[in-house]
């Protein structure tokens, strides 16, 4: 068992499909400061590509944005975007530790779909279940070889040593959950192709989900649909965003269909959740990265599900410099992935 354990002193490496962020942290929980941290942009074609030409040039961009970023240690956690991976929480019988991982592994296929003797598994003990007092709740994680195996084979033949790797979605909740809080939260997180969708219980991630469903789902719609240039949607997404009161309402009627398949994904796993923890109800709705940043998209949500929306910040646990932070600003909501895996690499 590995998920969700400290893994001792590290940086983070969070590989997404339109940009690259490295992060490594000093300090110990509570007084984390920023040490070191880079990024740069990726073509999305090259950052969705397999092909060997498209993984040279995603190497030269990872290799520029360590270097930039002036880190010199070797050991790094690895984020898997949580559209590669599957996560479910089960409940299995009281047993020790080496018996619940024999359980695991030998009994994934009733929990996994696409389970095959091709697929990694990790696993983390969250505590009793709420159904049966005789058993516990388990958290399992699964991604494919054929998707894990050739992104560390490029990391490392970097020279970097990879100590952990975790779903970009619990890294995300590491950094946006609200510290010492034990309400239940709700966090969506939207980005360029996936929105990842995590509910918090008793501080450890209870639900988690990654739909298809991003803001170039949105931007391709008012593309289609107001008949315009790409380039010219993607200003109407970032300036309008879906406020019904911008251009006559035409960005918000063009991106209703995908709206509404958003709230609904985010509404089905509400209810799963309340049908699970019949004692527990959503307290805290946080918005993260494009759910935060469009307009009108973290009022429209909140609506939706009858909660109140605040905007995550990956960084409210962190000590940044006034000259970092001038940087940073208009990035900050990207980075709630590096920032979670970084918190779990700094000792």
């Amino acid at each position: 068992m590995s998920l969700l354990n400290k893994v001792g002193d590290c940086f983070a490496l969070d590989i997404g499909t339109t940009s690259v962020r490295v992060v490594q942290l000093t300090g110990s929980e509570g007084a984390w400061s920023l040490s070191h941290y880079a990024f740069s942009p990726v073509d999305v074609q090259v950052g969705a590509s397999d092909a060997s030409e498209d993984r040279r040039k995603l190497l030269d961009v990872i290799t520029n944005v360590i270097n930039h970023s002036g880190i010199r240690t070797k050991d790094v956690i690895l984020g898997i975007p949580s559209s590669r991976t599957f996560s479910t929480v089960v409940d299995l019988p009281n047993m020790p530790a080496h018996e619940l991982a024999s359980t695991i592994k030998y009994q994934a296929d009733q929990y996994i779909p696409t389970w095959n003797e091709e697929t990694k598994l990790d696993w983390a003990l969250l505590g009793k279940s709420p159904k049966d007092a005789n058993k516990n709740e388990v958290l399992i994680t699964a991604v494919s070889n054929t998707f894990i195996e050739p992104r560390l084979d490029m990391v490392e033949s970097l020279g970097l040593n990879v100590v952990a790797m975790e779903p970009d979605a619990i890294a995300m909740m590491r950094s946006l959950s609200i510290p010492g809080s034990t309400e239940v939260q709700l966090i969506v997180e939207l980005g360029d192709f996936n929105a990842d969708i995590v509910i918090m219980h008793e501080g450890t991630p209870r639900i988690i989900r990654s739909i298809n469903v991003g803001v170039q789902t949105l931007i391709k719609s008012v593309a289609s649909n107001l008949n315009v240039e790409v380039a010219q949607a993607a200003q109407f997404i970032e300036k309008f965003g879906i406020q019904p009161d911008k251009l006559e309402g035409q960005v918000l009627r063009s991106v209703q269909p995908t709206l509404e398949q958003l709230s609904s994904e985010i509404d089905k796993s509400v209810k799963f959740f309340q049908a699970r923890y019949t004692d527990a109800n959503i307290q805290k709705l946080i918005v993260s990265n494009y759910a935060s940043t469009v307009p009108g998209m973290s009022s429209y949500i909140a609506e939706k599900m009858g909660i109140q929306a605040v905007p995550g910040n990956p960084w409210q646990r962190i000590k940044v410099g006034k000259n970092d932070q001038a940087q940073l600003q208009p990035l900050a909501s990207q980075f709630a992935v590096a920032i979670g895996l970084a918190e779990r690499g700094a000792l």
